[in-house]
């Protein structure tokens, strides 16, 4: 009986980027609820509850761990909490290049380097590294193997067209609205578009924590 996304694949590395960027978004949403006392979306997308922070970090964890199960934990935690900090970081530069926003701010955290990053966050993903190496990635791959193979892997890329969707509009309407911010009018039917369906408000609503820079 063959088995779907059997092993280390890109079928696999696909569900885990789905699958970890809505638990992710879902967990966000959860802490700022207990912590500032109200619910706000904490996708990066515009349709659905996707993190694509948390989804493209859970498979670079997957690259860089897949091959340490059974490793000292120790060794697991320092390549985490480096490989999570440097991601984080560039992050956080590419939405502010390309966008003209931050999504988050550590400036009052200590020990952080240019409000980007900060210590503890990086600890926090030192212990995620050990966590998913020895217990999420063998669960959660195990739960993919069970996904029917007649219907994995049309349905991969029917996830996959529409996650690729996603990001492409939502990318454009953050890049619109920086241009709107900077008073560059609509040139082309595409920004019309965007400024029509995608404008400020309902950006500011959909992502609640972001700020111009």
């Amino acid at each position: 009986m063959k088995i779907f996304a059997k092993g280390y694949n890109i079928y696999k590395l696909i569900w885990i980027f789905l699958s970890c960027s809505f638990i992710g978004s879902m967990i966000e949403m959860v802490w700022c609820y207990f912590t500032m006392g109200k619910l706000m979306s904490r996708s990066s997308l515009l349709y659905g509850q996707f993190s694509i922070v948390w989804g493209f970090g859970c498979v670079l964890l997957t690259i860089l761990l897949h091959n340490m199960e059974g490793k000292r934990d120790l060794a697991i935690f320092t390549v985490g909490t480096f490989a999570g900090g440097i991601y984080e970081y560039i992050c956080s530069l590419i939405a502010e290049g390309l966008f003209g926003v931050r999504f988050w701010d550590y400036s009052d955290i200590p020990f952080n380097i240019d409000g980007r990053v900060n210590l503890l966050f990086c600890f926090f993903w030192g212990l995620i590294a050990v966590v998913w190496v020895q217990n999420i990635y063998p669960f959660l791959s195990q739960k993919i193997e069970r996904i029917p193979m007649r219907y994995g892997k049309v349905l991969t890329w029917i996830l996959s067209v529409f996650i690729v969707f996603d990001m492409a509009i939502s990318g454009l309407s953050l890049i619109r609205a920086y241009r709107r911010y900077q008073q560059i009018p609509a040139q082309s039917v595409i920004g019309e578009y965007l400024d029509e369906h995608y404008p400020d408000e309902y950006l500011a609503h959909r992502y609640q924590n972001m700020s111009q820079k």
